[in-house]
């Protein structure tokens, strides 16, 4: 439960940092979601997926 909350406090991190210091290029990035079809999205979202697990995997060992 512990690294569920370390993990979610991390995300949280990753995220204030984005805003913080780019703002301009995640309002772009926004912009140019409706172009971007729901196959490439859902490749886009295994392969973080798969990144992930592996990373988790390699430190869990």
């Amino acid at each position: 439960m512990t690294a569920l909350f370390i993990g979610l406090g991390l995300f949280f991190v990753i995220e204030g940092l984005v805003y913080a210091l780019a703002p301009s290029l995640l309002r772009a990035a926004a912009s140019r979601l409706p172009d971007v079809s729901d196959t490439q999205m859902r490749m886009m979202g295994v392969i973080s997926l798969a990144i992930g697990v592996g990373i988790v995997w390699l430190v869990r060992g």
